[in-house]
Formats: structure tokens, sequence, C-alpha cells
């Protein structure tokens, strides 16, 4: 049984490791504010996250069991809200999203000869 439960404690903790990796080369190679601000949270929710579950498989039934817990309640509360806040104080200071093709064809006016939507 023994066997069994660190064979799951290394899975979440490889996951969460590769979580974090991507995360971080996500921070490196995002083009904009926003996108890098996703990559950040996902490395800290998710990658923070399975490596801590991994330890709690690995510290078993003692004192540093609720330890972990209370670190990885406060890791998920603390991190989300904290990556919003900087999202809302980037947008109310007018930093703007970068605006994808797809929203920019929609942006666009009616082309001549197309029936348009107006009346």
């Amino acid at each position: 049984m023994e066997i069994f439960f660190d064979v799951i404690s290394w899975v979440f903790l490889v996951s969460g490791s590769f979580f974090c990796l991507t995360g971080a080369l996500g921070l490196l190679r995002f083009p904009e504010f926003f996108s890098r601000i996703h990559a950040a949270s996902l490395t800290d929710t998710l990658g923070a996250g399975l490596i801590l579950v991994g330890l709690m498989f690995q510290a078993g039934w003692s004192l540093a069991l609720p330890k972990l817990v209370l670190i990885l309640v406060f890791s998920l509360l603390a991190g989300t809200t904290a990556s919003h806040a900087m999202a809302k104080a980037a947008l109310k200071s007018g930093l703007q999203p970068l605006e994808t093709k797809s929203t920019e064809k929609k942006a666009q006016p009616d082309q001549p000869g197309e029936l348009s939507s107006k009346p």
C-alpha cells in the first residue's frame, strides 16, 4: 500500500511541476499582460496546488498534513484573488487586451456589396 501512495504522490508532483514549467514558459512567451497574468495564475493555482497535494500524500497522517491543507487553501484563495485584482486594475488604468483576428473581423464595417444588418 505504501508503494501505491508513493506512485500517486509522484504523479501529482510531476504533473504539478509540468504546470509550473509551462506557466513559466508562458510568462516569457505570451505577448501581452493579460495572457501573462493567465499563465501566472495557472502556475500559482494548478501547479502549486498539485505539488501540495503530492506532498500531502508523502506526509501521510502526520502533523504536516493540516499545515499543507492550510497552505493549499490560502494559496488557492490568495492567488486567484490577486490575479483578478491585477487584471481589474490594469483594465481600470486603460490597458486593453490584445485583439484577436476574430474580434477584428467583427469590428470592421460591412463590406460594400454585402447585405448590411443595419436598417
